[in-house]
C-alpha cells in the first residue's frame, strides 16, 4: 500500500500538469487531501500489520514540509519580482549617461577619445595603440608601468574627426611576458528594455547589452 504523502503528490503532479500552475489557494486543499487519504489509509489497514505512530508522525511531517516548499517559491517568485523592478528603476536611471563596458572602440569627442582596461598582473611596460578603420596604427600612448586592476586613458584626437570611430589595441608585458587584458570602451545609454526577466540598456554604439555587462557609470 502506498504512502499518504505519495498518493497526495501524484494527485497534486496530475492537478498541476492538467492546470499547468500551483496556486497559493491550493494549501489548504492540500492540507484537506492529505487528511482525508490519511483516514482512509488507517481504516483500510492491514490490521496484522497497522500503521505505527512513528509512521503517521513521518507522513505529517512530510505534509509539512511540502507545503514549506510552496510558500517559499512564492516568497522567492515575489522577491524575483521586487528585484527586477527594482533593476528597472536603476537602468532607467542610467538613460543619458555614459557607462562602461567590454570593448576596444574609441569614438572621438571634442577632439579627445578615452578608453581603458584591466591588467590581470602587474606589468612593466604598457601601451595603448590606437587604430583606425583599415587596422592601421596611426598613434600611440606609452603608460610606461601599471598595477594590476582597472585603468583609464584620455587620447588627444589630432589626427581624427568627432564622430570617428577608432578601435584600440593594448600590449602590457612583464618583462618578456605579456600580461592579459581586457579592454574597456566608453558608451551612451539611449533607452532600457525589461523583457522577462532580462534588463538590457540600449546604447549608442555597442546596441542593446545586457544590464550585467556594465562595468562602470561615467
Amino acid at each position: 500500500m502506498s504512502t499518504v504523502i505519495d498518493a497526495l503528490a501524484s494527485s497534486s503532479a496530475a492537478s498541476a500538469a492538467r492546470s499547468g500552475v500551483v496556486a497559493t489557494s491550493n494549501d489548504a486543499g492540500s492540507a484537506d487531501r492529505f487528511l482525508k487519504l490519511l483516514v482512509t489509509q488507517m481504516q483500510n489497514q492491514d490490521p496484522l500489520n497497522p500503521m505505527d505512530n512513528a509512521q503517521i508522525t513521518s507522513q505529517m511531517a512530510q505534509i509539512n514540509t511540502v507545503s514549506g516548499i510552496e510558500k517559499l517559491n512564492g516568497t522567492v517568485e515575489g522577491l524575483n519580482r521586487q528585484f527586477m523592478q527594482l533593476q528597472a528603476l536603476q537602468g532607467a536611471s542610467l538613460v543619458g549617461r555614459d557607462i562602461t563596458l567590454q570593448g576596444d572602440r574609441l569614438v572621438v569627442q571634442g577632439g579627445k577619445a578615452v578608453g581603458g582596461f584591466e591588467l590581470e598582473g602587474a606589468a612593466d611596460r604598457v601601451k595603448v595603440e590606437v587604430l583606425n578603420g583599415a587596422g592601421r596604427v596611426i598613434d600611440t600612448i606609452d603608460l610606461g608601468a601599471q598595477d594590476g586592476g582597472r585603468h583609464g586613458f584620455e587620447w588627444a584626437a589630432r589626427n581624427a574627426a568627432d564622430g570617428e570611430r577608432l578601435q584600440f589595441r593594448v600590449v602590457a608585458q612583464s618583462g618578456a611576458t605579456p600580461v592579459k587584458h581586457v579592454p574597456l570602451m566608453r558608451d551612451h545609454v539611449e533607452a532600457v528594455s525589461l523583457d522577462g526577466d532580462r534588463l538590457s540598456l540600449e546604447t549608442r554604439h555597442s546596441g542593446l547589452v545586457d544590464y550585467s555587462a556594465v562595468k562602470a557609470v561615467n
